[in-house]
């Protein structure tokens, strides 16, 4: 099954999403069964490329509430990401325009690293306070995941992969995208927003149903004790 996901590495939301899903990937059996596939979002396309601002500071002005409010805001969604795994520094967390590291991704995806590039660059973005706007930045994931820095910097200093970022934004539009993130599965059912891993799971196994596909055992223990393989036994 084909799994699009359409999401921004500033949205908080995102990385609770990815790891719902990856959760209920695991726990249906069907992880080797899905192929994701990573599709641009700009929640604001106009935050300025060199922007420094800490996304608390941008997330009290949006909301016209103070410093604190804001914090208790970013708190209740921390907490969330929680109980999936994930420790979000609320107080490093930083506003970037994000056009560049979603090409990045693009070049990463060509090279059969867009699962190591966009989970690095949420990481980046949400638990070490990384300004993803920033070119070193992006060449320093691009290192870490196994991407050529001078190939990445050939990349950043052209229009490489622009279009491929603004065609996903306008599909985007076009299926009536309005928020992320957004899962489509086959092009037929569509999640909204960071579910429950109980609602990915029920629709992995819907679309597992519908296309004959089963699901990779679990094995529950792996000690090896107590098992017989062609002519020798484990005892």
């Amino acid at each position: 099954m084909k799994i699009e996901i359409w999401s921004d590495y500033v949205c908080p939301f995102c990385y609770i999403g990815k790891r719902r899903l990856e959760e209920a990937l695991s726990s249906t059996g069907l992880t080797d069964k899905a192929e994701i596939v990573f599709k641009a979002y700009q929640l604001d396309p106009n935050t300025p490329i060199d922007t420094k601002a800490l996304s608390l500071d941008g997330l009290a002005k949006k909301f016209n509430v103070g410093l604190d409010e804001a914090k208790n805001m970013m708190t209740n969604v921390a907490e969330q990401a929680k109980t999936v795994g994930l420790n979000y520094n609320i107080d490093e967390m930083r506003s970037a325009n994000t056009f560049n590291a979603h090409r990045l991704a693009k070049l990463a995806e060509q090279v059969g690293k867009a699962a190591a590039v966009s989970e690095r660059l949420m990481e980046g973005s949400f638990i070490k306070g990384e300004a993803l706007g920033e070119e070193e930045t992006l060449l320093r994931i691009a290192d870490e995941t196994g991407i050529s820095r001078e190939r990445a910097t050939e990349m950043l200093s052209s229009d490489e992969f622009s279009d491929d970022v603004r065609n996903d934004i306008t599909e985007a539009g076009q299926i009536g995208v309005q928020g992320v993130p957004f899962f489509v599965i086959n092009r037929k059912y569509a999640i909204s927003g960071a579910q429950s891993s109980e609602v990915f799971a029920e629709a992995l196994e819907k679309v597992a149903k519908e296309e004959g596909l089963q699901p990779q055992l679990k094995i529950l223990s792996s000690d090896g004790n107590g098992v017989c393989k062609d002519d020798q036994c484990d005892f």
